[in-house]
């Protein structure tokens, strides 16, 4: 490779603290094959690397700074992208972008109108990224300081669709009279004879007339962006329109203006193809315009949910700000009916709130002094104060929101079938059409000029890729905003077709399935024993215990209001229980070797024993003055929902499993109670992964539902992780999936609606391949030497227009998805729900 094919990439490289830091770089990058001198500054963090395009690309580059140890400097831009109209615009963009130097990747989305770009800022600047957008024959959306870009791109949607409207209606104005006066004859003859006998050659010039302003008013978009597509060796449904209503319309014009250089029978004009062709195509556009405001209702209903302003509480006085200008540690008030406007943690009151958008639960959840509050949501009835601890793009709704937006831009791996199809379908369309013409040149007999010329121009007409640039953006769109509305968030269209593959979803026991704490389950009493009484004795023999156990029974007594007392007395006994004196009572606490060691006889509670150890629970005994007073259980109550979420799973034709660390018999019990159909348990917590492994030998797909830091490393090798928004930060950064609550019913609820979503996909795709495969045959005439039938540029123009409304009609059907498991009262286990306890006494 001469010296001159060599490139240079500034790459930016944080981390570094050191000289052998930098040599480590260095070094690093000189391995990578291909590359020819590295110079790395400390001072800058930057590193300057000489490479051959040939055998090294950027991402290797920056792959072997991460093995190194250190994190390259990349930034991602999104740019709203006007002008796009079929999956050729996107290619076209796509490629722009790519071949800027320092581009990682771009991503165009038809649906959103968004490019989204990751690049090197040590390289390329956004200002370039937009000159190559704007070169390659499209407008960047730009905003201003201060102004939201939402606002702004609804706003640009609105004049797109006013202005597509306007122009509907000035076409349809001269095309509407041009078309009767074209087809009135045809259908009744008398017409065709009183218009000659007035006319005569006249009529071709009115036609002319009503012809002209169509096709170089409304229709000039067709020759802008049609002529631009041609330029950049990418020609799209703009180049095929142009090509189609100029042949119509030029051959017509020179009809009029020199028909005796046709043969006899030959000189007939077709104005009113090309007019009420650019008025079809732009009605559909219009109506394409209107559907794809509708695919994001989900995201303005997100949107919305922002609160425009905060009543917050300085030096004493409430100010009504803007949203925005509130700071962390503001004290805010939030009144009956109003939005709280930031995240924060309540300081004082109480209400209901609703927070059904955030989480997709139905009912509104108490808030009391310490309880969080989430931006967005809407108080009920009370009236609180907050601290004000997440503002702005950190709070969660902004989170959500940029997810959303992140998942409806991204590409699911599918949508590779139909760009790999558009990346050739317009080019094959022009030889299609090319030899269309000929054909019927060499074989149409008198009549072969018209109709080479009408069937060529219903074949460009006809095969438009707008319905296979729309046909999985769209539906990708509202599915992940209807997934939004259930509390389900896709971080991205890969995981939105991965999960409707998956056949068996493992679930994580604890804070999954469970609750994540141990409660209080059962307290059975000797006769002669009151409730009361033996809980606050034995809570005040625990209280000052930490062990998990100790804790569910204190917290049981303060649920019931039950007073503790102090302890005289402690003494613990390793390996079976304890011994206190509480209010000069003497309590003991323990298995029942410890009861034995005592002299008590347990053997009046062995059926509740039984029961207890077939639920997976290890009862508990308790003796207060050497008499025994109870037989207790503690155990992680079975969250509600769990086992309604099984049921739908299996209804799905699911295998679903359960890892736990737990030991065997309390997770067979929970299994048994669940119906779930396969336990590995007593694993690790470093051996979750592992688990998820073992399931995938078999060659299944693999979903793997966890919420805490133990459960990362398994959602990140299952096929894919799905993760408890409660749970921690670092589950719900590694999951594809995130469920907004802590309901397991928004897994089988994901699953369905990823099915549902992929089915919308496939339907539009076939119809988008299906539409074009047999209509363009038929557009070139085929039928017509068989039966007679030919399809005329009009019909072609409207079919193009219902192609690409059928596929956005399909997409908007999502939006009425109805989730299997719906929230609400859920079945819980009967056994092993943590309330009330049991006060019932051994006969």
């Amino acid at each position: 490779m001469t010296q001159q094919a060599m490139k240079t990439l500034e790459l930016g490289v944080q981390g570094m603290t050191c000289a052998s830091c930098v040599g480590r770089v260095e070094r690093g990058l000189k391995k990578v094959e291909g590359v020819g001198d590295v110079m790395v500054n400390l001072a800058t963090e930057r590193a300057s690397v000489t490479y051959d395009p040939a055998t090294t690309t950027p991402q290797m580059l920056l792959d072997k700074v991460k093995d190194v140890g250190y994190e390259p400097v990349t930034s991602t831009l999104d740019l709203g992208v006007q002008g796009m109209t079929c999956a050729n615009c996107v290619g076209r963009v796509e490629r722009a972008l790519g071949k800027v130097e320092g581009v990682l990747n771009a991503s165009v989305n038809l649906a959103t109108e968004r490019a989204t770009v990751t690049y090197l800022p040590s390289a390329v600047s956004p200002g370039q990224l937009k000159a190559a957008v704007r070169d390659s024959g499209y407008e960047v959306l730009e905003t201003q300081a201060g102004q939201d870009r939402s606002d702004v791109e609804r706003e640009a949607k609105e004049k797109e669709v006013t202005d597509l409207w306007r122009s509907v209606r000035f076409s349809a104005l001269f095309a509407v009279p041009l078309l009767l006066i074209a087809m009135l004859p045809m259908l009744y003859m008398p017409a065709e004879m009183w218009l000659m006998e007035r006319l005569g050659s006249a009529l071709n010039w009115i036609m002319l007339a009503l012809a002209l302003p169509v096709q170089f008013g409304p229709g000039r978009r067709f020759y802008r962006q049609g002529w631009a597509a041609f330029r950049h060796r990418s020609p799209d449904m703009n180049s095929l329109v142009m090509i189609g209503t100029s042949a119509a319309f030029f051959y017509s014009l020179l009809v009029t203006l020199a028909p005796q250089i046709f043969p006899a029978g030959t000189a007939h004009v077709y104005y009113e193809a090309s007019a009420v062709v650019i008025t079809l195509i732009l009605l559909g556009k219009y109506f394409e315009a209107l559907a794809k405001g509708r695919s994001s209702e989900a995201m303005k209903k997100l949107l919305n949910l922002q609160p425009k302003t905060a009543r917050v509480l300085r030096n004493g006085t409430e100010l009504e700000l803007p949203s925005d200008e509130a700071l962390v540690g503001d004290l805010i008030s939030v009144r009956p009916g109003e939005k709280v406007p930031v995240d924060g943690n309540v300081t004082s009151g109480s209400s209901y709130v609703d927070e059904s958008m955030i989480t997709g639960e139905p009912l509104p959840v108490q808030k009391t002094a310490g309880t969080p509050v989430v931006g967005g949501t809407i108080n009920q009835t009370g009236a609180f104060q907050f601290r004000a601890t997440k503002i702005g793009a950190d709070t969660a709704l902004a989170q959500i929101i940029k997810l959303v937006e992140s998942a409806q831009g991204s590409k699911p791996p599918i949508q590779g079938l139909a760009d790999s199809v558009v990346r050739v379908f317009v080019p094959v369309v022009l030889v299609i059409a090319a030899v269309t013409f000929l054909t019927w040149m060499i074989f149409g007999g008198p009549g072969a000029l018209s109709s080479a010329l009408v069937n060529t121009v219903a074949v460009l007409i006809i095969a438009c890729p707008c319905a296979m640039g729309l046909a999985t953006p769209v539906s990708v769109m509202v599915g992940t905003g209807k997934a939004a509305e259930l509390g389900v968030l896709f971080r991205n269209g890969a995981a939105l077709e991965g999960l409707q593959g998956v056949q068996v979803v493992a679930l994580d026991k604890t804070g999954t399935l469970t609750e994540g704490h141990p409660e209080l389950t059962d307290l059975v009493l000797t006769p002669g024993f009151e409730h009361a009484e033996v809980l606050a004795l034995v809570a005040s023999a625990e209280q000052q215990s930490e062990h998990p156990i100790a804790r569910a029974i204190v917290d049981a007594a303060k649920t019931e209001e039950v007073p503790l007392s102090a302890l005289q007395y402690f003494e613990a006994v390793p390996g079976f229980g304890l011994a206190a004196t509480v209010a000069g009572r003497l309590v003991n606490v323990g298995a029942d070797r410890y009861m034995a060691q005592l002299g008590l006889d347990v053997t009046g509670f062995g059926d509740e024993a039984r029961r207890m150890g077939d639920e997976g629970k290890s009862p508990l005994y308790a003796a207060i003055d050497g008499q025994l007073a109870a037989i207790l259980a503690v155990a992680d109550p079975i969250k509600a929902g769990s086992l309604e979420a099984v049921r739908v799973l299996h209804a799905q034709g699911l295998r679903v499993a359960m890892i736990t660390g737990d030991n065997a018999r309390t997770a067979n019990a929970i299994a048994r109670q669940l119906g779930i159909d396969q336990v590995l348990a007593e694993v690790l917590p470093s051996g979750k992964s592992d688990a998820v492994a073992a399931i995938q030998q078999g060659g299944q797909k693999v979903a793997f539902v966890g919420d805490g830091i133990n459960d990362a490393p398994a959602l990140a090798l299952a096929d894919v992780g799905l993760a408890i928004g409660t749970g921690t930060d670092v589950a719900v950064e590694t999951a594809d999936v995130i469920l907004m609550s802590g309901d397991l019913r928004g897994v089988p609820n994901a699953i369905a609606l990823s099915r549902t979503t992929l089915r919308n996909i496939r339907l539009n795709l076939f119809w988008a391949f299906a539409y074009n495969i047999v209509l363009i045959p038929v557009a070139a005439g085929v039928l017509i030497p068989l039966l007679g039938w030919r399809l005329s540029p009009v019909l072609a123009a409207a079919a193009m227009g219902l192609s690409s409304v059928f596929v956005l009609s399909n997409a908007l059907r999502l939006r009425g998805f109805k989730p299997p498991a719906r929230p609400g009262p859920a079945i819980r286990p009967p056994h092993l729900l943590p309330a009330p306890i049991s006060k019932g006494e051994l006969a």
